[in-house]
């Protein structure tokens, strides 16, 4: 990749590839996937809290530019501090040994040095919205950094509950900057958000068992093995089933959708005992996991606008 490839009396006559590489590896550390990811759900959480309280975007657009921002920040930061702790890991598992910690393309130092200052410049920007964001944007901080990656994740085979908490946070991020969250509909996302990231994350256990395995991390299908993971898949997409129906303020179209979704994810994921080839459904359960999030969230939006 990049600059390794070439000659190094060709390195200096090449800015394009050494711009291309330092990109890649940007997007490597702030795990771009990921980080993107957990944007949408900040931006739901405070588009619904707008619309359930009369209030107008425009009037807030300041607001959401330091709520998105600095959620975004502290995320980044938390994201960055994960690839600093976890490069002994990293540099076992074939998927992360790409990753510009394990490769040095950018020193462990300076690594660390910017997860912290992004996590100070998010929550800065998150104490110019509300106290009660900031609280939120500091449990998920805290929990991902700390009780996640640092403790838990190499011990306990319920590190993806705890990971599942920081995660679940960021729509309590963008409601409370406008409104307080002790209100049914961000509650409800909180659940959706925690409750999925369960089978989303058994499933990508799964495909990447071998891996864990030879990078010591306690993941359940590591430690248990995948019948007992394929069981607790079933009975988590079958907790979400109930909740679109505490949500009836957003309309019976989006309880209908919603519902359709969970019955085949439930489905889908009840398949897995009659199948020959666990990682190929593994694989599946994790597709529609992603799309399932993505389609829901945003569904939570459109159906306000329309």
């Amino acid at each position: 990749m990049g600059i390794n490839k070439i000659p190094s009396s060709d390195k200096g006559n090449s800015p394009l590839l050494n711009t291309s590489t330092l990109m890649e590896d940007l997007k490597a550390l702030f795990k771009a996937g990921v980080l993107l990811a957990n944007v949408l759900p900040v931006f739901s959480g405070f588009w619904l809290a707008l619309h359930f309280t009369g209030k107008s975007f425009v009037d807030n657009w300041g607001l959401f530019l330091l709520t998105i921002i600095g959620s975004t920040m502290v995320m980044a930061g938390a994201l960055i501090l994960n690839n600093w702790y976890d490069v002994d890991i990293d540099t076992i598992m074939e998927r992360t040994k790409k990753r510009p910690t394990v490769t040095g393309n950018i020193p462990l130092k300076i690594v660390l040095i910017m997860g912290i200052a992004f996590t100070i410049i998010g929550f800065i920007m998150l104490l110019f919205t509300t106290i009660e964001a900031t609280i939120y944007g500091f449990i998920g901080w805290f929990t991902y950094v700390f009780l996640y990656t640092m403790w838990s994740k190499r011990r306990f085979t319920f590190n993806t509950i705890i990971g599942s908490v920081s995660g679940a946070v960021t729509p309590l991020i963008g409601w409370a900057a406008i409104e307080s969250s002790l209100h049914i509909v961000p509650i409800i996302l909180f659940l959706i958000l925690f409750i999925f990231q369960m089978p989303h994350t058994f499933a990508i256990a799964m495909k990447k068992c071998q891996e864990y395995k030879a990078a010591g991390v306690a993941m359940l299908p590591v430690v248990r093995g995948f019948k007992v993971t394929k069981v607790q898949i079933i009975v988590y997409v079958a907790c979400l089933l109930p909740l679109p129906f505490f949500l009836t303020s957003l309309g019976s179209t989006f309880i209908a959708i919603a519902t359709i979704f969970n019955v085949g994810w439930l489905a889908v994921s009840i398949s897995g005992f009659f199948t020959k080839n666990d990682l190929k459904w593994a694989h599946v359960i994790f597709l529609y996991s992603v799309n399932y999030i993505t389609i829901l969230f945003l569904l939570m939006v459109i159906v306000t606008i329309f």
